[in-house]
């Protein structure tokens, strides 16, 4: 990267004219600057970096309005600009409207000056337009990195614009874009450092003896351990704490006389996390001893079969004293010392149903399906706010035709979490094991857990291990293409399914799905922030039903405002909706000028409307004799009815079907009386799998993962990736119980036994009728031979002419929210239950 005074040296040099440049130059004259639809050509998005926020003047910390700041870089094709994202704007980077690697327009900015600080300052933009999916200007350039720095004249020594640092100075870091677990930036230190100096291991101490040294006046004598558990990173940053690096993380450490906890605290967790890893050795001096903080987890050591001292923890600390930390290279390491080898405890598919609820064990396996990875907050409602990282993924050993199912959250370990993907051997360590009733166990990770998929593998403890050598036997029987034909990646996924039975306690509410009023459902859908999940259940009546063959798309080349939203644009409706419109992203809502520029949306909470799930081209009646008569046909010809079938699927398959839809007898007049209507949500192509392919790998990682914090030329891979067939699927309407609220939701039920949704589903016969459908979410039998057979024109039709039942029957229907990005928010029927099959307690 050239430097500050080099990059200002460069602007007589450039032949392009530069907008930054030109912007910047302006800015200098006025404290403000807003720009006007000509001037404001586009520039791309290539970084978004989060970092905690101070809070603002005059302001109580529990008042602050965000707990988090952005810096955004910038770059017209000729600069790149490091610019701090006004607080008005966060909302765009919560739902992914404002996202690496897509072009925007600056319509306001303004020059911020650090009055503590000479020589400081940088652009703050205040209001912008979003615009296309793809990147007109990145597309022209080869090296983003060779791009320049755009400093302001007098500011060359201003270094924080080209370092790794935010630009309001008073923060020393940036936390990754979507959770606070995963290491972000250059400062995380990965290779060794310089060969290992000369060890003297003749007065090192054991730590049988440290609890007996505890409280007396000593001076620690070094200790030299195996590392043999290994916690994530934990940041207990917060508004007002006065720590440059609030981070901690925990190792469980062992030698010849049993084993202890040590904590690794603050600026060591940067330079010393990423390279301490569980079967390294270490040469611990100046370190300290404090009592054991009793509420935290802990990983399952039995198998180890040492005796374990909980009561001290050995702290590693930067300062007073500051840890003096040796990681002892594996070649360095003598057998004379003693040290116990990595114990490991790996459990078979086959005994998995045998384990107790809440055991540990660790598991290797073939991966077959990789959900998408969702977000979820924290239930600790403080700020600053945090959300856990998450995906779903099923992998096979070959010892029971059943997969382990793990739910596996960020362990730290992004580079590895975000490359999982089947076709990959997978080793997922201290796992906790969940038992469902109805439902086949699940593992879950712990804070200890660690992961490990194929190119990772080499040099781990666990490769010697037998039940991992006889797992790597029984892959070598495989062929690729065999097991290709039965992975998948991505789109919705939850587990486990709904009990049988409804069950609500006011006195326990753990693990219970939450009853939500139909009114709270438009807070609810509004709060969500980008591939945040959440599951709530409703009651009320199903009031509408219709089949369709086409997801809910969205407009591309829109802008995005960020005012307060009073609802999102429904494409199915809004005959608008498909045009491009200009629509700024005011610093206030008291822009007059942006206010009347704005194009008209569809609230996403409306007045009630007739809504797109009740209009059908056939009379319900007529529609039931041309089946009939359809039927007589088929059963004439059966060749016919094949062919027929077929010519049918390949012509619905990305339109929408011959309406086939039901509405009980009261809803025209229920829906003039209601206060609102939620049109938002429903079955998106994000909500649909694919299956995996090898030559998509790379398009199909970077769709089922977060949007990354910057931009490369192989996060653009996404844009080639094949649109899947559009399944049928129904949309329903769900009136509130007090028949005040609508709500629309859509229900894609599980088809085929190699559904990654089938797994684990409790599969009881049924008569396939329409509420049957929706209390077991799949149609009966399931199909095990079509790899893409998809619910047929007819089965919805006779699915459908059973809807009857629903009218006027009190339900609770347990809905599946996501937010996909922008306007795009998910809303699935999960499971519906009669009132019958609810039960208090």
């Amino acid at each position: 990267m050239e430097s500050s005074s080099s990059c200002s040296s460069m602007v007589a040099d450039l032949p392009q004219e530069s907008f930054l440049q030109r912007t910047l130059e302006r800015l200098s004259s006025t404290q403000s600057l807003e720009l006007t639809a000509e001037e404001a050509v586009p520039v791309a998005v290539v970084a978004l970096q989060r970092y905690l926020s101070e809070p603002t003047d005059g302001q109580h910390h529990e008042q602050q309005l965000d707990s988090y700041s952005y810096d955004v870089t910038i770059t017209d094709g000729v600069w790149r600009a490091k610019c701090v994202l006004h607080p008005s704007m966060n909302q765009l980077v919560h739902r992914n409207t404002l996202r690496t690697g897509t072009d925007i327009s600056v319509r306001q900015c303004s020059f911020v000056y650090n009055e503590r600080r000479l020589g400081h300052g940088y652009i703050c933009i205040e209001r912008i337009g979003c615009s296309a999916e793809t990147s007109s200007v990145l597309s022209r350039i080869n090296n983003i990195n060779s791009l320049p720095i755009l400093v302001k004249h007098g500011m060359e020594r201003n270094v924080v614009l080209q370092s790794d640092v935010p630009l309001q100075v008073s923060r020393k870091h940036y936390l990754s874009l979507w959770n606070n677990d995963d290491p972000e930036g250059d400062m995380w230190t990965t290779g060794y450092a310089s060969p290992d100096p000369v060890l003297d291991v003749s007065k090192v101490t054991l730590l049988s003896t440290l609890e007996s040294s505890f409280r007396v006046s000593w001076k620690p004598l070094p200790l030299l351990v195996k590392i043999i558990h290994k916690s994530r990173l934990r940041y207990y940053g917060k508004f007002g704490l006065r720590i440059d690096y609030p981070y901690q993380a925990y190792f469980e450490v062992a030698d010849q006389s049993g084993t202890m906890s040590l904590v690794l605290w603050n600026e060591l967790c940067p330079e010393f996390y990423q390279r301490m890893n569980v079967g390294a050795v270490l040469y611990l001096q100046n370190y300290t001893l404090k009592q054991s903080y009793s509420n935290r987890s802990r990983p399952q050591m039995d198998h180890h079969r040492m005796k374990s001292f909980t009561s001290l923890e050995i702290c590693l600390n930067p300062r007073n004293p500051a840890a003096v930390i040796t990681v002892v290279s594996q070649k360095s390491v003598l057998p004379q010392w003693g040290l116990p080898e990595v114990s490991y405890q790996f459990t078979i598919r086959s005994e998995l149903e045998k384990l107790s609820n809440g055991s540990a064990c660790d598991v290797i396996g073939l991966v077959t399906f990789v959900g998408r990875v969702e977000r979820v907050k924290s239930k600790v409602n403080k700020a600053p706010e945090k959300y856990w990282t998450y995906r779903w993924v099923h992998a096979v050993d070959g010892t029971s035709d059943r997969p382990f199912i793990l739910e596996l959250f960020s362990s730290s370990q992004p580079e590895i979490f975000n490359q999982i993907c089947p076709m990959t051997y997978l080793v997922s360590t201290q796992m906790r094991v969940c038992q469902v009733e109805g439902s086949l166990p699940y593992l879950t990770s712990s804070c200890e857990t660690e992961i490990f998929i194929t190119g990772y593998h080499k040099g781990q403890p666990y490769v010697s291990d037998p039940r991992v050598k006889s797992f790597i036997q029984w892959t070598k029987t495989l062929k690729d293409n065999t097991v290709l034909q039965k992975t998948a990646i991505g789109g919705h996924y939850c587990y486990p399914p709904p009990l049988q039975i409804f069950a609500q306690s006011a006195t326990d509410t753990s693990g219970q799905v939450p009853l939500v009023a139909a009114s709270d459902l438009k807070r609810e859908l509004e709060s969500l922030q980008y591939r945040e999940h959440k599951k709530l259940a409703i009651q009320g009546q199903i009031t509408a039903v219709r089949y369709t063959k086409n997801p809910k798309t969205t407009e591309e080349g829109r802008e995005v405002s960020n005012e307060p939203e009073h609802g999102a644009s429904d494409t199915h409706n809004d005959p608008s909706a498909a045009q491009p419109a200009t629509e700024d992203c005011p610093i206030s809502s008291s822009s007059g000028e942006s206010q009347a520029n704005t194009r008209k949306r569809r609230p996403l909470f409306s007045k009630a409307t007739p809504s797109s799930l009740n209009h059908a081209s056939t009379p319900a009646k007529r529609r039931l004799d041309y089946k009939n008569s359809k039927e007589n046909e088929e059963q004439e010809d059966e060749e016919s009815d094949s062919a027929y079938e077929e010519v049918q699927y390949e012509q619905q398959e990305c339109q929408d079907s011959p309406a086939l839809s039901w509405e009980s007898s009261s809803w025209s007049k229920q829906r003039e009386q209601i206060s609102g209507h939620l049109h938002q949500g429903g079955l998106h192509p994000d909500s649909l799998s694919h299956r995996f392919t090898l030559d998509e790998k790379s398009a199909l990682l970077q769709w089922s993962n977060l949007q990354p914090t910057r931009w490369t030329s192989q996060t653009a891979a996404r844009d080639a990736l094949p649109r899947v067939p559009c399944p049928g699927h129904y949309q329903l309407t769900i009136l509130g119980i007090n028949k005040q609220i609508a709500v629309d939701a859509a229900f894609l039920p599980v088809v085929r036994s190699d559904d990654p949704r089938a797994v684990g589903l409790s599969q009881d016969p049924h008569n396939n009728s329409m509420l049957s459908c929706l209390s077991s979410g799949f149609l009966c039998p399931l199909s095990s031979t079509a790899r893409d057979r998809q619910l047929t024109l007819r089965e919805s039709e006779e699915i459908l002419a059973t809807a009857q039942e629903l009218e006027d029957t009190h339900v609770v229907c347990v809905l599946d929210l996501c937010q996909l990005g922008g306007d795009k928010v998910e809303v699935l029927i999960n499971k519906v239950y009669r009132v019958t099959d609810v039960t208090l307690a």
